[in-house]
């Protein structure tokens, strides 16, 4: 039965996403946000969906019969407060997610500290390229799908493919996301200390995985990073079949011979220590290698041969923000990542710096999100951006943070200084690239690394160093 939907806050990649499902089930969908832009709000108009930019309790008028509460939406917001003085029905968007899709399907959860875009994103491909038809929510722009990509696909199969964030429901409910994703596969590929605005330590974090490995069902299949001490420890957690995936010698599902030639990862995969098939990736790194890994997983309990899930992996074209290649001027390649943790800047670079041998790897990182821009990783960053050639790190975002926790740009630059690094502090996004256009020479690759728009750094370095 079609019912008007109203989503409060619905320019976050993961609300419009909803919206967009929430539209092709055929229910009437509007949404709100403090400003509505491009491009979420160019995606939003394609779909269909009717926004408005502000909030304000007339945009609730006529007959609402859901409200769905984002969790960046807190007490004060005046169509939360209408929402709650009038009793219109309200729920956060793990539990629409739940409750419109998940019931009758058999959901594929996919989650982690690390890698869970992609994780998703190639496992829903996968099962697409193998004739299977999934469902996929993710919060990324998985190229495989629609014209430019997509992050979402409706599918008629029983598969829904859902990236499983740790992170809070809404503000009446501090639980995780994904607790709400009835799991009949779950993958857990690591487990870290992250988003330190709502978990007050890594045994807080742990917890709630601990709670999703335990959601899965006797007859479902819950995956675990082998390489990972945090995630592999979550088997005495489980009820359900486990299975690990890594390099390490037990893991279930292992890989190894790994090599890369033209931007082009090649691996051998064993299953329970015997030969599952060769793999050619276009993902760069070690730690996509592990992505991979549970993604082949979950084709091969689906029903897939070897043999299709390999045509599937080598035709995957990635993720938007996920090593994308965003131009090149003047011979300097520039590219976009999504990496904000120590560790997935650790890896990116790595695999950079394995995957264009000889290139001078520029890191241009701009410190934004609540877990980044906190001193709880000041070391940590230090040792991560070691494998870049020049660093220059930007103004730490939430600069309203008391100076005792937030992240020092100057000792970080310090620190990487005296670990052989070249690195400078420029805060203002013009300097940078100012500056970078002036000293890159053709051959060097400037990787742009925030988990925001970073100031629109990316095309104007593609313009300086067009200049």
């Amino acid at each position: 039965m079609s019912q008007r939907i109203h989503l409060i806050g619905v320019c976050g990649t993961a609300m419009a996403t909803l919206a967009a499902l929430l539209k092709q089930r055929g229910h009437d969908v509007s949404g709100s946000d403090q400003n509505v832009y491009p491009p979420m709000s160019d995606f939003l108009r394609a779909e269909g969906i009717r926004t408005m930019s502000g909030y304000s309790a007339e945009n609730l008028d006529g007959e609402v019969d859901l409200v769905v509460v984002g969790n960046a939406i807190s007490r004060g917001n005046p169509e939360l407060e209408r929402v709650l003085e009038e009793r219109m029905r309200y729920a956060s968007l793990p539990e629409v997610v739940r409750d419109q899709f998940l019931w009758h399907a058999r959901p594929v959860v996919c989650a982690g500290t690390h890698g869970k875009t992609t994780t998703t994103s190639l496992t829903a491909w996968l099962l697409t390229h193998g004739g299977l038809d999934p469902t996929l929510l993710v919060g990324g722009i998985a190229v495989n799908f629609g014209e430019g990509g997509s992050s979402y696909r409706v599918g008629t199969g029983p598969h829904f493919v859902i990236e499983g964030d740790e992170y809070d429901s809404a503000f009446f409910d501090k639980t995780a996301k994904f607790l709400k994703y009835l799991p009949d596969v779950a993958i857990i590929g690591n487990v870290e200390f992250d988003h330190a605005d709502i978990y007050a330590d890594l045994d807080a974090v742990r917890l709630a995985f601990r709670r999703l490995a335990n959601l899965v069902p006797r007859n479902g299949l819950l995956l675990l990073g082998a390489d990972s001490p945090d995630a592999a420890a979550l088997k005495t957690s489980a009820v359900s079949p486990v299975e690990t995936f890594g390099f390490a010698e037990e893991a279930d599902w292992r890989a190894g011979n790994l090599s890369v030639r033209d931007g082009v990862v090649s691996f051998t995969v064993w299953y329970h220590g015997v030969h599952f098939g060769a793999f050619r990736s276009p993902l760069l790194g070690e730690h996509n290698v592990r992505n991979t890994l549970a993604a082949l997983a979950v084709g091969a309990r689906a029903g897939l041969s070897a043999d299709v899930l390999a045509a599937g992996l080598a035709a995957f074209r990635g993720i938007k923000r996920r090593q994308e290649t965003v131009g090149t001027a003047n011979g300097v390649t520039v590219l976009d990542d999504f990496a904000h943790h120590p560790t997935a800047v650790l890896e990116t670079l790595g695999a950079l710096r394995a995957g264009y041998p000889g290139r001078k790897l520029w890191a241009l990182f701009e410190p934004r999100s609540a877990s980044s821009c906190r001193r709880v990783f000041q070391d940590a960053f230090a040792r991560a951006f070691g494998a870049a050639d020049e660093v220059v790190i930007a103004g730490v975002f939430r600069s309203s943070l008391p100076e005792a926790e937030r992240l020092s740009a100057e000792q970080l630059v310090a620190d990487l200084r005296a670990g052989g690094t070249v690195a400078r502090h420029i805060p203002d996004v013009d300097a940078i690239v100012a500056t970078v256009s002036a000293e890159a020479m053709p051959g060097d690759l400037v990787v742009v690394m925030s988990n925001g728009g970073f100031g629109g750094i990316h095309g104007k370095l593609l313009q300086g160093l067009a200049r």
